[in-house]
């Protein structure tokens, strides 16, 4: 890759991660629609990592609290104590299975027959007026703590579809959120601490694959890939939560919209 194409991937990894528009779709975009040569998974684990300690180290706080809390209730007083922090802990454990489960099951059936250019416009398009929906719609009254585990196990199960790319993770866990009665708010912190475990997990494999590839690794591409992954990522978050109470989701649900209706024009023509 030149660096041009590094730090266009890198940034767009950062940006599209955790807003509402699918990273994977846009990541596959560049080279169904420029002839981009595929980044390699080394690259692929680079721009992981820089967006994964972005929600870590923004988060750090809520993370050190539900870490110290999850290890808390291993024992009987801190069972007994009922603290928020660790069930939330625990939520985001269990929840983040289903994508797990899709991921080892499903991902070769999906590479094979769901990168293509239509199937990521249908799925821009569905889930984008699905996310405009549950905005509009939703009473959005329902804060983290009565959410349940019923309710985060639900968001779980969103998450799990995203393995189809042009869905967007944070875009469907943020609409089943939206649809639950979380606040944008709420939506948007849980859906971006439910990211930190499914990140994890695809980082992992795709270690195990380019290691298993033996894949020669490109330093330098992957020093700026995870730094430009990174600050992208930390920025769009920062930003993100700021605006959502203000904008709410629409902006994103009409981008989806014009993305969709763009890639359908492009597949047929």
């Amino acid at each position: 890759m030149d660096i041009i194409e590094i730090i266009l991937l890198a940034l767009i990894q950062g940006l599209t991660e955790f807003l509402p528009i699918s990273s994977s779709a846009h990541l596959i975009l560049p080279s169904q629609l420029f002839g981009w040569t595929d980044q390699g998974l080394s690259f692929d684990v680079a721009v992981h990592v820089g967006s994964l300690l972005a929600v870590m180290i923004y988060f750090r706080e809520e993370v050190g609290r539900m870490f110290m809390a999850w290890l808390g209730s291993f024992s009987a007083s801190g069972r007994a104590s009922g603290n928020f922090d660790g069930k939330l802990a625990w939520w985001i454990l269990f929840a983040t299975i289903p994508a797990g489960l899709f991921g080892y099951f499903g991902k070769d059936y999906i590479e094979e027959y769901s990168r293509s250019i239509l199937v990521i416009a249908a799925t821009t398009v569905l889930f984008g007026v699905l996310l405009g929906f549950a905005d509009i719609k939703a009473k959005q009254n329902v804060s983290l703590e009565k959410l349940g585990f019923k309710g985060a196990m639900m968001i779980g199960l969103a998450q799990a579809i995203a393995i189809i790319p042009g869905t967007s993770r944070s875009g469907i866990t943020m609409t089943m959120g939206l649809m639950l009665g979380l606040s944008r708010d709420n939506a948007a912190r849980f859906s971006f601490l439910l990211s930190i475990p499914a990140i994890a997990m695809a980082g992992s494999y795709l270690t195990y694959k380019a290691i298993s590839d033996s894949e020669p690794l490109v330093w330098g591409d992957i020093g700026i890939g995870a730094l430009l992954s990174f600050i992208s990522a930390y920025a769009c978050i920062h930003f993100f939560l700021i605006l959502i109470n203000k904008l709410g989701m629409m902006p994103f649900v009409i981008y989806r919209l014009l993305l969709g209706a763009g890639l359908l024009a492009f597949a047929f023509s």
